[in-house]
């Protein structure tokens, strides 16, 4: 299942932000070694309103809230998302405007 994780940070530099998201690579790394499929997708930094929004696989949210606990991040929330990848067509549609 897809999850975002919902971090405002305020008055935290973007720079700042990427930094202390860098644990989250190797502690979700650690927990599927452990057996608890946790992936980190990526972020999304929107420094205009001092937040950061991630996305995580993983098969609850029990196991996003403990991967963002041992990288040592602070959240303010967890919710279930859905994922929607653009089509081939729509990228190709794109490259030739």
């Amino acid at each position: 299942m897809v999850y975002f994780v919902e971090r405002y940070m305020p008055g935290v530099p973007g720079p700042e932000i990427e930094r202390a998201l860098v644990p989250l690579g190797p502690v979700t790394e650690q927990m599927r070694s452990e057996g608890n499929v946790v992936r980190w997708r990526g972020s999304m930094i929107v420094p205009q309103d001092e937040a950061c929004f991630c996305r995580f696989d993983a098969p609850s949210e029990a196991a996003v809230a403990e991967a963002n606990r041992r990288a040592r991040v602070a959240f303010d929330r967890i919710v279930p998302a859905v994922a929607v990848t653009p089509s081939a067509k729509t990228d190709d549609q794109e490259a030739s405007s």
